[in-house]
């Protein structure tokens, strides 16, 4: 099956779950506290599982998702080089345990670490995210990006998770940012798709795990946008530990993005 339609297959798939399962527990599920700070509730349990069971009608291949242990999450990555499913099935937990509209389901297909095909959904808004490699990036059938970006970072709508960002980077760009305006939605996975659509010229997070960009990477790649860490080196695709991300729309945005937040301090 080409890897467009694969996208489609998948995006299919996640509409489902988020209308019979995710979307009944909204603004119902209370918040807990997993062991690295970020929130949990019963709708993330019930997202993967779901996922993972209706998955494997698209490829059936091990499934690695957030909600695992670590232990189950490094077996599935020894048993799936071949292929992959990562799931991230709430993205913006937070937002979605205080109805902020602002959230989700994120879905990404790997071969040897590269995503093939993804699809990032958020149920709220009816916006489905989706992307084949070779294939392009997609929004509920309309090809992205949406809207070109700036020439100039000076112009460019930036999206900074300030948390995770180092202190020192964190404080000058707060206050002397290089860009016309800086935002945070609180949901990883659907800020990298907002770089995908032109909603945001680039994007900084201090650190992001395999699933948080697993399908966003690839639709920023295949509307034209670039990606690396912090210092500059690619992205690694590893089912354990957190890296920075520097994103942004074009080539020469990235450049310029990334020389500013060198110089000061990244």
């Amino acid at each position: 099956m080409p890897m467009f339609a694969r996208a489609r297959a998948l995006e299919s798939v996640v509409r489902e779950v988020a209308r019979e399962v995710t979307m009944p527990l909204y603004l119902k599920a209370g918040r807990q506290h997993k062991s690295d700070g970020s929130s949990l509730t019963e709708a993330d349990g019930a997202t993967q599982r779901a996922l993972a069971e209706r998955l494997m009608d698209v490829v059936d291949a091990p499934v690695l998702g957030e909600e695992m242990s670590a232990e189950q999450q490094r077996d599935c990555w020894a048993q799936g080089a071949q292929g992959l499913w990562v799931i991230d099935p709430i993205d913006g937990t937070t937002n979605f345990a205080n109805g902020i509209p602002v959230f989700g389901l994120s879905v990404g297909f790997l071969v040897n670490g590269e995503t093939q095909f993804g699809v990032v959904y958020n149920p709220i808004a009816d916006e489905a995210f989706y992307a084949g490699r070779g294939a392009g990036a997609w929004l509920n059938g309309q090809r992205l990006p949406l809207r070109q970006p700036p020439d100039t970072l000076s112009a460019a709508v930036g999206g900074v998770d300030f948390k995770r960002v180092p202190p020192a980077l964190a404080a000058h760009l707060a206050v002397n940012s290089p860009c016309f305006s800086l935002r945070n939605f609180g949901s990883s996975a659907l800020e990298w798709c907002f770089i995908a659509a032109g909603r945001l010229d680039v994007y900084l997070h201090g650190g992001q795990m395999l699933w948080d960009y697993a399908a966003g990477r690839l639709l920023v790649e295949e509307s034209g946008g670039v990606a690396s860490a912090l210092d500059g080196s690619p992205l690694r695709a590893s089912p354990s530990g957190k890296q920075s991300v520097v994103v942004a729309a074009s080539p020469a945005l990235h450049a310029q993005w990334l020389g500013w937040l060198l110089r000061a301090g990244g």
